[in-house]
């Protein structure tokens, strides 16, 4: 009698993230009201230098020019080990969104004060991709009053760590 083959069930794709570059800045500068996730179009040489960590998106934005978003002023750092056609650290990289994605943030950054800021960049499941926040800049008092706050959370959790004890 022959034996019989179990078939096991298809085990689920496991997403796998993982993080290129934060933009710590940004969320101390802008209060995030809505987070948006846009492929990247890089070059090869750009890739490289992304996964080597050697990125910079302190000073970036983007921006919507001719129905298209652009990503401006994020530095990423020649890949040291390419002899010839190097990339423009600071070159405009365009982002990949749908058609109505792009129509809803030209609507809300058309309201005053309102900007999109990369927050991260990361690769899900090998492809780039940049975390997008549509921000409003803060005044010098929020940012204190945010700084108060972590400080006050900050101490609370100490001294309930002291008095529970650490376990």
């Amino acid at each position: 009698m022959p034996k019989r083959i179990q078939e096991r069930p298809a085990e689920p794709a496991v997403e796998r993230e993982v993080q290129l570059a934060d933009n710590r800045r940004a969320r101390f500068d802008y209060e995030i009201e809505r987070r948006v996730e846009a492929g990247i179009a890089l070059r090869g040489t750009e890739i490289k230098s992304l996964r080597a960590g050697r990125a910079n998106l302190r000073d970036g934005y983007a921006r919507v020019e001719n129905g298209e978003v652009y990503l401006r002023n994020v530095h990423i750092a020649p890949w040291p080990n390419s002899p010839y056609d190097n990339h423009d650290p600071l070159r405009p990289r365009k982002l990949l969104l749908h058609r109505d994605e792009i129509g809803q943030l030209v609507g809300t950054i058309a309201q005053k004060g309102y900007t999109l800021v990369p927050l991260r960049m990361y690769t899900k499941n090998g492809r780039a991709k940049v975390e997008l926040g549509v921000a409003r800049g803060r005044k010098r008092y929020d940012k204190r009053q945010v700084i108060k706050e972590r400080e006050a959370t900050r101490e609370m959790d100490s001294v309930i760590r002291r008095r529970v004890g650490r376990g």
